[in-house]
């Protein structure tokens, strides 16, 4: 998808998922909403989540995709990296990223957002696969903050 088209999209997506939340404030089913529309709207889009905290470790939360790891091995995999250097990490070919986590071995790249609270603190993170060598890009990523800035 080029630049343009792929921005449009997140425009639309962003405008869509904050019209959806406003009928509840449970964390829980505002990440379910977020994740099944980037998985159904966005192409590429081979496995779409959440990681959630929780005292030390790292657990599955809603998602849509194969059958994910329940719990990611502490700082392990591009999860962890996210959550370590606090920051968005884009990783265009997983075979090449030290400690990756396969949950599934069709996925080929990856990008994983940090999710954080009303304070700043990191709660988990979105964390989204493709079957696609260098799928992410930083409209990707600019697109993905924003949108789950609304949880």
């Amino acid at each position: 998808m080029d630049r343009n088209k792929k921005k449009g999209r997140y425009e639309r997506i962003y405008k869509q998922v904050s019209e959806l939340l406003n009928a509840t404030d449970d964390i829980v089913s505002r990440m379910a909403t977020m994740v099944a529309v980037l998985h159904h709207k966005m192409d590429g889009f081979f496995w779409t989540g959440f990681y959630l905290l929780s005292e030390g470790s790292l657990l599955v939360g809603p998602y849509q995709g194969p059958v994910a790891c329940q719990v990611l091995a502490k700082n392990t995999g591009v999860c962890w990296a996210a959550i370590n250097e606090q920051k968005t990490i884009i990783v265009p070919d997983v075979e090449k990223f030290p400690g990756h986590i396969a949950c599934d071995s069709r996925s080929r790249s990856e990008i994983v957002i940090p999710l954080r609270n009303n304070g700043g603190k990191i709660i988990g993170v979105l964390d989204v696969d493709s079957k696609n060598l260098d799928q992410f890009d930083e409209n990707d990523a600019g697109g993905l903050e924003k949108i789950i800035g609304l949880i």
